[in-house]
């Protein structure tokens, strides 16, 4: 699963369904949608809205239904029931002028007492463990993801105030002030749809404002980029974001090279060596077809007990010499701060990994991180890696984040990353 555990999603009251907006006429995507839903666009062999249902079986959720309207024959043909996706799918149709709210008030009988809301147009890597807690702690009627846009990937239309509330909403993005960008992913409760009026409406424009004003709409807000089918520009960078890719994202010192001792750093190439193992288990993984990025805190040059240069020569010698054993490392990401500066990208800050997956259009979920420090585990699972903690004498009863995988060395690591869990 999607760096989702069976046994925590055991120990939080589950979400058993999802409900996808299916019925829009894609007017922005014409003339591709002319003849074609805009869900059933086609990236690598299938349809964008086959990526979404598999990452919601991926989390567990096998029963969809699916609000269709705009050439519903075409997404019914493909899909089916569902056998054949291993999900259960139930169709709820509604002519192509009826908004949001319209919708799932038709769909009202096929509808569990809480479910999990998405538009069919927009793919975020989802955790639906992180979700669920987050809406469980909030005791909200509804919770809204939020992109916090930190990039500024696009205009935002939501503001979430310091306790998690959504205390704005602006379709039309005109509002000053807003710090981020509704991306669907709602869970709501059923009892939620009776805020929509009669008449044909949009769930959008009615049922979250009367939430706001009640102070019962929840914003979870994430800084994985989400992926939407908005535009035509849009594209080629879904489809490159969607293409199947096989990474591994390594700590260096403790995993790579022998750890210095605390306080102090491999300041030049004489003092880096190689672990005994790490040669043979990372030809392993480019003979399996993985690209290789090293994640790296360096707080020795803000220290200054190396310089920039130091380190790019140290790295420079090791790339180098791992190339000569066949294993190409793709690309190395450094921290060069202190402890106390306040940066996004030290770890346990999630930073270099986010930077990862914009420039690479990286799907984390589908990754793993390996490090030897509880901070590159937590890095790992806030950037929504899973994780592999590696400890000669692995032991986490000191650890408050639990890791995927536990190994006592980077190379039965990544036996267990390749063959299971052993």
């Amino acid at each position: 699963m999607n760096g989702t555990s069976l046994t925590q999603l055991n120990n939080l009251p589950r979400i058993h369904q999802a409900v996808i907006l299916a019925g829009g006429q894609g007017l922005r995507l014409r003339p591709l949608t002319l003849h074609t839903p805009k869900p059933m666009i086609m990236f690598h062999g299938k349809p964008f809205l086959a990526y979404i249902i598999d990452q919601l079986k991926d989390n567990g959720i096998t029963d969809i239904v699916l609000l269709v309207g705009y050439l519903h024959e075409k997404i019914e043909s493909y899909f089916g029931n569902g056998k054949n996706c291993g999900v259960r799918i139930t169709y709820s149709y509604s002519p192509v002028e009826d908004g949001t709210g319209t919708r799932l008030q038709r769909a009202l009988p096929f509808l569990a007492d809480e479910f999990l809301l998405l538009y069919s147009d927009n793919y975020w890597p989802l955790n639906v463990v992180d979700l669920i807690r987050f809406y469980r702690d909030m005791g909200t009627e509804a919770t809204v993801t939020v992109y916090d846009n930190a990039d500024r990937y696009t205009k935002n239309n939501i503001f979430v105030d310091q306790k998690g509330f959504v205390t704005a909403y602006d379709r039309e993005r005109n509002q000053k002030n807003l710090n981020g960008v509704d991306i669907g992913y709602f869970l709501i409760k059923k009892s939620v749809l009776s805020l929509i009026p009669e008449g044909n409406s949009s769930f959008e424009d009615t049922v979250l404002p009367a939430l706001m004003k009640k102070g019962n709409l929840g914003g979870f807000v994430t800084n994985k980029r989400y992926y939407g089918l908005s535009n035509l520009e849009r594209l080629p960078e879904i489809k490159k974001f969607l293409k199947s890719k096989k990474i591994i994202f390594l700590d260096r010192d403790g995993i790579i090279n022998r750890k210095p001792p605390k306080g102090t750093y491999v300041t030049n190439w004489s003092e880096f060596k190689f672990l005994s193992d790490v040669k043979k288990a990372l030809r392993t993984l480019v003979k399996k077809g993985y690209e290789i990025c090293i994640i790296t805190n360096q707080p020795g040059i803000a220290r200054d007990m190396m310089t920039k240069k130091d380190l790019d020569t140290i790295h420079k010698k090791m790339v180098a010499e791992l190339a000569i054993s066949g294993i190409n490392i793709k690309k190395i990401y450094v921290c060069p701060h202190g402890w106390d500066e306040g940066c996004s990208c030290r770890k346990p800050n999630p930073g270099l990994l986010l930077q990862a997956a914009r420039e690479n259009a990286i799907d984390l979920s589908k990754t793993f991180f390996i490090g030897d420090d509880e901070r590159d585990v937590v890095a790992g699972q806030r950037a929504g890696c899973k994780t592999v903690y590696v400890a000669e004498s692995p032991s986490t009863s000191l650890l408050t984040a639990q890791p995927d995988i536990i190994a006592p060395s980077l190379s039965v690591g990544v036996k267990k990353i390749l063959f299971g869990n052993l």
